[in-house]
């Protein structure tokens, strides 16, 4: 209630408002307190995967390509950069496939709580100006746009007056795992360097928590990036983490018609792809911005985990299933399933290699290996075989990490017996750690996923 009230006040305060065939955007990764300790960030980025986790399972409620590149951050996301206004003002995002609306820092008066990350001045966060933007106006509530936010919304005072209506689209606020957003919602242009969207809706956020930058949502959902461009596809190969904001980037590539961009090859293999689930009706309507797709097996050097059929396929109510998201660092199993995947590990790799228990209790990681004074450290390959015969076999830098120079844990969390035996949303959250160094392709034309192993530059 206390930020509905000070939304309200900001609103009060708030100034008057006054085609190329290929994008390609650069991606980078994605900041967090001082460590102490090798594996306390590690830690801090299962951390926050859980919260994300808890939040996307209980949500409250012509060619035409372009590319930009992606930047990994220190927070364990991924950034691109957006251009929106006449003249355009450029901010960074983070890249989101398991959410939908897209938002920036909105006026000289937005206020971000707990974002004093390394690298991050609050005080200094990139802002969008609306009075510095001659195409920028506030949603109004008949404008068909507000529905894909509010699709059973009632305008009162433009049913009584249609003809001078100045009511605006109602004022939003998104909870995410880590934290939360809200402000209003405006029309702008979205531009690219050799085309632009006009009338894109996107937030103007007036406050935020926990949120250092706006959030690009590629989701399922109508209000997505992906919808609004009216994109056939979009691909990415995410470059690998190093948690220290350095300027490295891969490419990020919207394709809105016609046949798109050449496929990639690495030797002889080629893209495999597997179609996604249809979303569930009767679910959450979160649920609805989430890319399930069907996984048949999980294997553990060749040796096939015994997932019970409830985790790997969603019920009608949403819940169980796997979904790919771009804003999760580390995958998420719920507890049973990582269980099981723990335990084989457990019992390949602990006849080679003892047990770090110290290491798992403090981490929150497990399992942990000693693996001091070996020169070649030999671990079971971790593969997940999905619907339409698509195999993602990872690397093992992919799901296991160097805590130091003695230590190596697996970097698939879960949430630790939180509500155990009760599922409730996706079982398995396919995070982005687990997709470096992997094309992704999301094929919205023909509903499916393709993914090919390389190394992303």
């Amino acid at each position: 209630m206390h930020r509905l009230l000070v939304l309200f006040s900001l609103f009060s305060l708030l100034p008057i408002f006054s085609s190329a065939h290929k994008i390609t955007l650069s991606l980078s990764s994605a900041v967090a307190p001082p460590l102490s300790s090798p594996w306390q960030k590690l830690n801090q980025l299962a951390a926050a995967s859980l919260a994300r986790a808890h939040h996307l399972k209980h949500p409250k409620t012509n060619i035409s390509v372009t590319k930009a590149p992606l930047f990994p951050k220190s927070y364990g996301g991924y950034s691109v950069s957006l251009s929106f206004g006449t003249p355009t003002q450029t901010l960074s995002f983070v890249m989101d496939t398991g959410s939908s609306l897209v938002w920036f820092p909105c006026t000289q008066r937005y206020k971000c709580s707990s974002c004093n990350f390394p690298n991050i001045n609050s005080v200094n966060i990139s802002r969008f100006i609306p009075k510095s933007s001659s195409s920028v106006k506030i949603l109004g509530c008949k404008n068909p746009k507000c529905r894909l936010v509010y699709p059973n919304l009632g305008c009162k005072q433009c049913d009584k007056n249609s003809t001078s209506c100045t009511e605006t689209c109602p004022p939003y606020i998104i909870q995410y795992g880590s934290g939360s957003t809200g402000g209003l919602l405006l029309s702008e242009t979205l531009v690219f360097p050799e085309t632009s969207v006009e009338n894109f809706m996107v937030g103007c956020s007036l406050f935020s928590s926990r949120q250092p930058s706006g959030i690009a949502g590629f989701g399922r959902g109508p209000e997505s990036l992906p919808v609004q461009m009216g994109l056939k596809k979009f691909s990415y190969c995410l470059v690998s983490h190093r948690f220290d904001d350095m300027p490295v980037s891969s490419e990020l590539v919207l394709i809105r018609g016609g046949a798109g961009a050449t496929r990639p090859t690495t030797g002889n293999a080629t893209i495999k792809y597997t179609p996604f689930h249809k979303n569930p009706v009767a679910s959450r309507s979160a649920f609805q911005d989430y890319y399930y797709v069907t996984l048949r097996k999980i294997t553990v050097g060749g040796t096939r985990v015994k997932v019970p059929y409830k985790f790997l396929v969603p019920g009608s109510d949403g819940n169980g299933g796997t979904i790919v998201d771009s804003g999760s660092t580390f995958t998420v199993m719920d507890n049973q399933v990582h269980e099981l995947v723990a335990q084989e590990f457990e019992k390949q790799v602990g006849k080679h290699y003892p047990r770090a228990a110290d290491v798992e209790k403090e981490s929150g990681l497990r399992p942990c290996f000693i693996v001091s004074g070996e020169k070649t450290i030999n671990l079971p390959k971790l593969t997940f075989k999905f619907k339409g015969g698509a195999k993602m076999e990872l690397p093992i830098a992919d799901y296991f990490s160097f805590l130091d120079d003695s230590v190596i844990c697996m970097t698939v969390v879960t949430n630790n017996g939180i509500g155990q035996g009760i599922l409730a949303g996706p079982s398995i959250i396919l995070g982005n750690y687990q997709q470096q160094n992997f094309y992704l392709e999301y094929d919205l034309e023909n509903q499916r996923l393709g993914f090919l192993k390389q190394i992303c530059h």
